[in-house]
């Protein structure tokens, strides 16, 4: 299979002008660029999203109150208005929090458990 993709990339680089030499620099240049703008990964922070992946919610009350406090959405992102027009829109922060992504699970563990195995209306959650 690998050759066939291979020469399949040759044929299609071939045809369209582009070197293969070239089009394997560009590659590594793309490669090394979404690197470098990637999250960066701060490894004293893993064991705490670790354990935040881990955390199995089997309690009925545990899961509520996950689902209550835990947001829905960012409650920082606000449009800034006077007068009814928009001045300027504040993002939301807490993408930059590192471990946003591990709650958000969390939070939707809960309200599975919440409507899988309780049964329950999470409606008001949403």
């Amino acid at each position: 299979m690998n050759k066939v993709f291979e020469s399949t990339t040759k044929k299609i680089f071939l045809s369209s002008w582009v070197s293969v030499h070239q089009a394997e620099i560009d590659n590594a240049n793309v490669t090394q660029l979404q690197a470098s703008h990637s999250q960066p990964d701060w490894k004293f922070i893993r064991p705490l999203r670790n354990w935040l992946d881990d955390l199995k919610v089997s309690d009925r009350q545990i899961a509520h109150r996950l689902c209550k406090y835990i947001p829905a959405q960012c409650p920082f992102e606000r449009d800034v208005k006077l007068f009814g027009k928009v001045l300027f829109h504040i993002p939301p922060m807490c993408k930059l929090n590192p471990v946003y992504e591990e709650v958000v699970g969390l939070r939707f563990r809960a309200m599975c458990y919440l409507a899988d195995e309780c049964g329950e209306d999470i409606s008001q959650y949403c």
